[in-house]
């Protein structure tokens, strides 16, 4: 049973280590900038302070599976998104590719900024992506606490 763990934990690093290879060789190839790490020092630096006026919201950009990625990147690139998303005054709290999916982006957003996002959404990326808009909220802080209360 132990040999059979050990062989099983050493597929599952030799998975990730392909995996994650596959992902700096995709992101090189399709001209994507490398992710930004987010520091650690501050967890919480993402929270929405309650009462400023702005909110999260998250964003599927799906991929259209039908078009290679250079084509959709092209596409893009035509109609105007890398210059008009985010609008001007919303913060990109995380960008994350989800392999299979696409991209999935949560931006802090000023309440007077949702139609701005919206028409910015509208107008450069569809074609590309088909979207879903997610209203979100950080419960992370939320949730340790009650892991920590109930794990006593």
């Amino acid at each position: 049973m132990l040999e059979c763990r050990k062989w099983l934990a050493a597929r599952l690093i030799a998975g990730a280590l392909v995996a994650a290879s596959s992902a700096a060789a995709f992101a090189q190839s399709a001209q994507v900038p490398a992710p930004v790490p987010v520091p650690a020092e501050n967890p919480t630096s993402n929270a929405t302070p309650v009462g400023d006026g702005t909110f999260l919201l998250t964003i599927f950009l799906k991929h259209d599976q039908s078009k290679t990625l250079p084509k959709i990147n092209e596409q893009l690139k035509e109609q105007g998104f890398f210059k008009a998303f985010p609008p001007p005054g919303v913060q990109v709290v995380s960008w994350y590719v989800m392999m299979g999916i696409g991209q999935v982006v949560t931006l802090r957003v000023p309440a007077d900024k949702l139609r701005d996002v919206n028409r910015a959404i509208e107008n450069t990326a569809w074609g590309g992506y088909r979207t879903e808009f997610y209203p979100t909220y950080d419960y992370k802080a939320v949730a340790e606490q009650m892991r920590a209360q109930n794990n006593k």
